[in-house]
């Protein structure tokens, strides 16, 4: 380890990774120490969305909106295999909101953020739609509009991918115990949780990027005050067999006010949610409760024909979002803005604390800041990532097709499908994980679910993965796919991989 990094970054979620590569890419010696794995808390448990946010204009968060669309199209072109663009149905239902505020909504939503590349909104007729033939008959009329959807663990991992390959220390299972002034610097005590070993940092700049941690850390690793607070608020999700054939999401007003989503999800599978719940507990223990699962499942059925039951739920995830406590009443209508609270009086070296934020802002936010912290940053490169690529996403937003094709004509004797999730997970760099591939043969183990010994081992080189949750729930989405002998057999293959004994204390996935 270098002897002084010019920022250490405690966090390696969405906002964490997206400080470590900004900084890197402009220069500076970063290290990114993160307790778990890369993504594991509440950037892998999002609605896995890159969007504006409709329902925030009723809250007259108008610059957020503006901000979070403008950016939908800088990820998309940044990360066209793991972000890609989707129509959302949005049924209007007598007695909510009326049809002409949703209609002044979404061309406010059409025109606030630049769109170029995403269609408009337009009026439906869910009569003749083939999205009306599930819902229920008192619903006639609706509107379509654009967001993307984003792999939002792979969205995580790519970043820290471009961090590191910028020159940053990227740290998975590395906790911060504690960190002090001394000086012109911070030190740092680290402690591997694989090999229980611990080791000293310096850093000149701490930046908190700890998410629902953030708290904790400012109070128990600084042993710091802070007048800012921190709202944790809890979202949980379903996930049902496919409801509906066509390619389209929905999303529905609920009579509480809140929205659900209806996502298509892994090509055979519905996403529902979410919830949006004050939480008071260990983020690490977040999991759905029964009252969650009977909601969403009763928001969903007063809008389908067919009722879902939590009988047809085959897996859930909940997250915890640390947003910045702004004095709300109703946890959905706490601000998703970010807040920086940098503290650095008297010529003390700085701490920068993250506060909430959303998954589409992540970049934008990192430029912010290095802004901030720029007084301290002589000598540092100017902002870059508007129109850089993420690992992988070096081809144009419409031509993922051309590059399926191109792949596919490279291993024709692999399955379609396969070279096809390839694609989506890799980009570009799907070529490097079938380099010397000629048949299915050559890509090792099979493991079910069209996962393959090859698979894993680029994972685990490429991509920090150790244990099969990182592979199988966040670097992808298998686990839906393997049954629990398959997943057995993943993780006893990882641990023959890494040829020790160790115990890995980290939280697991929720199933």
């Amino acid at each position: 380890m270098r002897e002084m990094f010019d920022i250490a970054v405690i966090g390696g979620g969405v906002n964490g990774c997206g400080v470590a590569r900004d900084a890197a890419g402009r220069g500076l010696s970063v290290l990114l120490a993160e307790r778990d794995d890369l993504g594991s808390g509440t950037s892998s448990a999002s609605t896995k969305l890159i969007h504006g946010g409709l329902r925030y204009l009723e809250h007259y968060e108008f610059r957020l909106v503006r901000e979070a669309l403008k950016e939908r199209e800088v990820l998309l072109r940044a990360a066209p295999h793991i972000i890609w663009p989707l129509r959302f149905v949005l049924p209007h239902l007598k007695g909510l909101r009326p049809w002409w505020l949703i209609r002044l909504g979404l061309f406010l939503y059409d025109h606030l953020g630049g769109r170029e590349i995403l269609p408009g909104s337009r009026g439906l007729d869910l009569r003749r739609d083939p999205a009306g033939a599930l819902l229920k008959g008192d619903l006639k009329i609706g509107f379509e509009y654009s967001d993307c959807w984003v792999e939002d663990s792979r969205l995580v991992v790519l970043t820290a991918r471009d961090a590191a390959d910028r020159g940053a220390s990227v740290r998975p299972r590395t906790e911060v115990l504690s960190a002090e002034r001394n000086g012109t610097h911070w030190s740092l005590v680290l402690q591997d949780r694989i090999t229980g070993r611990n080791e000293v940092a310096k850093a000149r700049i701490l930046v908190n990027a700890a998410g629902p941690w953030v708290a904790e850390v400012i109070g128990q690793r600084l042993r710091f005050n802070s007048a800012a607070r921190v709202r944790l608020v809890k979202g949980s999700h379903i996930v049902t067999r496919r409801l509906f054939d066509h390619d389209r999401a929905y999303i529905f007003q609920n009579a509480d006010r809140r929205i659900i989503f209806a996502i298509p999800y892994e090509r055979d599978f519905t996403l529902i949610g979410t919830t949006d719940i004050d939480y008071h507990g260990n983020p690490a223990e977040v999991a759905i409760t029964p009252d969650e699962i009977d909601y969403l499942c009763t928001a969903i059925s007063e809008y389908f024909v067919k009722p879902v039951t939590p009988e047809d739920v085959v897996w859930s995830f909940s997250g915890v979002r640390p947003l910045y406590d702004d004095g709300k009443t109703a946890a959905q209508e706490a601000t998703r803005d970010f807040v920086l609270e940098l503290e650095a009086e008297g010529g003390v070296p700085p701490l920068l604390s993250i506060f909430g934020g959303k998954i589409t802002t992540y970049r934008r936010l990192a430029e912010e800041v290095l802004e901030r912290l720029s007084p301290w940053l002589a000598g540092a490169g100017a902002p870059w990532t508007r129109d850089a690529h993420l690992p992988g996403g070096d081809f144009p937003v419409r031509a993922f097709e051309a590059e399926v094709a191109r792949l596919q004509a490279h291993c024709s004797s692999l399955d379609a499908a396969l070279v096809r999730r390839y694609l989506r997970a890799y980009g570009t760099l799907a070529w490097e994980l079938v380099k010397g591939v000629r048949t299915a043969e050559d890509l090792g183990e099979y493991f079910g679910g069209g996962l393959y010994e090859r698979e894993i081992e680029y994972l685990a080189a490429r991509e920090w993965a150790m244990t099969a949750d990182d592979v199988l729930w966040r670097r992808s989405k298998l686990g839906l796919r393997l049954t629990a002998e398959e997943r057995a057999r993943v993780e006893s293959f990882m641990h023959r991989s890494r040829g020790a004994d160790v115990a890995i204390d980290v939280a697991s996935s929720r199933r």
